[in-house]
């Protein structure tokens, strides 16, 4: 099962990581706690908008990238989820010819 909120996480980890910064300094540059950040990136809190629109502008990043990021990141997950379907090949019987059930 995909969680919004664990995708989210990674990718605002990302996105500070690949700035080069702390979760101290992002966490200062937003208003939002260090703590309550780590558990933003960690995937166990969920954001309200009002927190995330902060967490982004503290990142310098604006919503609508940050959530193409995430939507990225869900469609990549969900083709590592989805059911994998094999060809269905009819049944014979012992002399090798389809069965009347199966044609």
């Amino acid at each position: 099962m995909i969680l919004l909120r664990t995708e989210l996480g990674e990718v605002l980890r990302e996105a500070r990581q690949a700035q080069g910064r702390t979760l101290r300094d992002v966490a200062a540059a937003s208003s939002v706690s260090l703590g309550y950040l780590s558990e933003l990136e960690r995937g166990t809190k969920e954001a309200s908008s009002e927190l995330l629109s902060a967490v982004c502008a503290g990142l310098g990043v604006s919503l609508s990238e940050l959530l193409a990021l995430v939507q990225e990141r869900v469609e990549h997950v969900e083709t590592l989820t989805l059911p994998v379907t094999l060809p269905v090949v009819p049944a014979r019987d012992a002399s090798g010819t389809v069965s009347a059930s199966a044609a």
